[in-house]
């Protein structure tokens, strides 16, 4: 009688300290043999995770200052030494910075929300130099919501959703347009809205080969007031156009639960990670769930590490991560 075959499952199972849910057999090839989770610092950091050069760059949680009037708050842009684990303050304020990712040339593209008396852009930033551009604040005249997250496609265009959380919670003027999705190419400085069918776009990322682009929508968390479930929290997919300008062919991917999807990534194998009010879910490129990093707080997340096969979360209080086997796309 053969001997009974260990279940590999079980590591991961059996230790709730682990951190780490399995709902489908394909999430042990994002775990491999080692997968660790732990935390690395406790301090304020929400959003726009980026990993460069041995360090990780973040948007801390809105303050409220009131200054110089009614209803400000403030965001800084933070810097941790993963070796050393110093802070650095990057940029304070920051005109009150959210996502973030980096262009080809290693700059950090900024979602700055903007104020009740200054507006909302999508800037750049040196992080060797602290050159400071911004390259587009308004579309057709009217100013942008509150940029909340943004992708660089390998082109160079860049990709970002601008709902209307600034307004909802307090910080902003009242729109002047809608809950779009945007493309900005900066060389021609040409930008255009490619999606305006949401309710509060979030998060997008696309697919390794990029003719997809996912985006999902927090609809149900308004910003202000209680949750809303019968309103969006789910991920959709586009089809990218050959021309690389337009989205197509818009389906459902996944509704997204408990709370709302925020943070969204793709790994070099196609598969999908969102964050949610129990940590980053785990999906197969058409939508099963795989499994959880059970992390409840995470906002937002990157890949990031010498191997690109580690994620970093911002959970608001403390910064967390899980070594993985599935390196990022």
């Amino acid at each position: 009688m053969p001997a009974p075959r260990s279940n590999p499952w079980t590591h991961y199972r059996d230790d709730p300290s682990s951190r780490l849910r399995i709902y489908d057999p394909g999430f042990l090839a994002v775990l491999g043999d080692g997968a660790k989770v732990e935390e690395l610092v406790q301090t304020n950091a929400h959003e726009g995770p980026v990993y460069l050069d041995g360090a990780l760059y973040f948007t801390t949680v809105p303050v409220d200052v009131s200054i110089p009037i009614e209803g400000f708050k403030q965001v800084a842009i933070r810097r941790l030494d993963l070796d050393s684990g110093q802070l650095h303050t990057v940029r304070e304020p920051s005109n009150m910075a959210n996502g973030m990712t980096l262009d080809r040339a290693g700059n950090l593209i900024i979602c700055e929300q903007g104020t009740k008396t200054t507006p909302a852009a999508i800037s750049r930033l040196n992080p060797r130099t602290n050159e400071y551009t911004k390259l587009v604040e308004e579309w057709f005249g009217l100013p942008f919501n509150s940029p909340n997250d943004v992708v660089v496609r390998r082109d160079g265009s860049i990709w970002f959703t601008d709902p209307s959380y600034g307004f909802v919670q307090g910080f902003k003027p009242a729109p002047l347009l809608g809950n779009f999705v945007y493309r900005f190419e900066p060389e021609s400085q040409r930008l255009s809205v490619v999606a305006d069918n949401f309710n509060r776009p979030n998060g997008l990322a696309f697919s390794p080969d990029e003719t997809i682009l996912y985006i999902n929508d927090s609809g149900a968390a308004q910003g202000a007031g209680p949750y809303q479930p019968q309103l969006p929290h789910h991920i959709r997919a586009f089809e990218v156009s050959a021309g690389g300008e337009h989205l197509e062919q818009d389906r459902l991917i996944t509704v997204v639960t408990p709370g709302i999807p925020d943070g969204l990534k793709v790994d070099s194998a196609g598969r999908i990670y969102s964050s949610a009010g129990n940590g980053v879910q785990v999906y197969s490129p058409d939508g099963r769930m795989l499994g959880l990093i059970e992390v409840p707080g995470v906002a937002n997340f990157t890949f990031g590490g010498p191997n690109n096969d580690t994620i970093y979360m911002m959970a608001d209080t403390a910064i967390w991560s899980a070594k993985l086997s599935a390196t990022g796309a």
